[in-house]
């Protein structure tokens, strides 16, 4: 007997590279896009209202934020403003979501006003807000400020994140460097190299520090610029030599370790023991977190 296929809550226009889920009105933030390739795709960020029906969770789309030329494949969420990694540039949106008082059918349409911008050009600083009103519930969304924050010869904003109080963004690229940033004017407060090629994720905690993992096997602590630890995989993970092991991702909650594979399997783990607590598939090696 197959395994039996999980039902499908929602499916986007759009290839999907980054969900978010607002815990302030439980909105389910989808968003990605093909690019500025003139494939017909286009790019966008959903954003969906999730019910339950009968038992069963259903998700339905209460507004749609075009993004133009520039898929979103990175996104964080910091109260109501969302910081979106499109290419090499990352763009602030601001979002409201309020019940409305008599007529609740849909009086704005999803897609924002004004010219589209050509191929490569940096993101509109600021643009006038869309309204789409569902079920008595009403969104306004609006772009912020926007501000390249990779320029590698090939640049592409691979992560985001917000600090613990929501006043600094940090991002990070394929050109190796971290930079921070004031939140909302996205004033550039630090700058520095941490890896020699990509980032892959990295994390800010609650005390300063700062975690970075790349495409160099390396993992980092650092307070500010400065290096306060390192891992490396060829010492600290396993010795396998005919597989190329590397740190992947970070986590911010320091209770639970979460690792999943190029194979499909997932396991959990306490941190300070490494314990399992869930394990599902056969193999749990190739990649992993580092905790804050």
């Amino acid at each position: 007997m197959g395994r039996r296929r999980a039902p499908e809550l929602y499916r986007a226009p759009f290839p999907l590279y980054a969900l978010q889920v607002d815990p302030s009105t439980g909105l389910l933030i989808a968003a990605g896009g093909g690019g500025a390739a003139k494939t017909g795709i286009k790019n966008g960020v959903h954003f969906l209202q999730l019910e339950r029906i009968n038992g069963r969770l259903s998700a339905s789309l209460l507004h749609s934020h075009d993004t133009e030329t520039r898929a979103t494949m990175n996104l964080a969420l910091a109260g109501d403003i969302l910081a979106a990694g499109q290419d090499a540039h990352c763009q602030l949106l601001r979002f409201q979501a309020h019940q409305q008082k008599g007529n609740k059918a849909e009086k704005a349409g999803s897609k924002e006003q004004g010219p589209r911008q050509r191929k490569g050009a940096a993101p509109a600083e600021k643009k006038c807000g869309a309204e789409t009103q569902h079920e008595g519930l009403e969104l306004r969304v609006e772009n912020l400020q926007a501000v390249q924050t990779d320029f590698s010869s090939d640049p592409l904003q691979k992560v985001v994140c917000f600090n613990h109080d929501n006043t600094l963004l940090a991002t990070g690229g394929t050109d190796g460097y971290v930079r921070v940033w004031k939140v909302p004017s996205l004033e550039k407060v630090l700058e520095f190299k941490a890896h020699e090629g990509e980032i892959e994720d990295l994390a800010l905690g609650p005390d300063g520090k700062l975690v970075t993992v790349g495409r160099d096997l390396k993992a980092s602590v650092w307070q500010k610029n400065q290096l306060v630890t390192q891992l490396h995989w060829q010492e600290n993970g396993p010795t396998f030599s005919s597989t190329p092991y590397r740190y992947q991702a970070c986590s911010e909650s320091g209770t639970f370790l979460g690792l999943g594979t190029v194979t499909g399997s997932v396991a959990i783990y306490i941190a300070f023991s490494l314990q399992g607590v869930f394990l599902c598939g056969s193999c749990f090696c190739c990649v992993s977190g580092l905790l804050l």
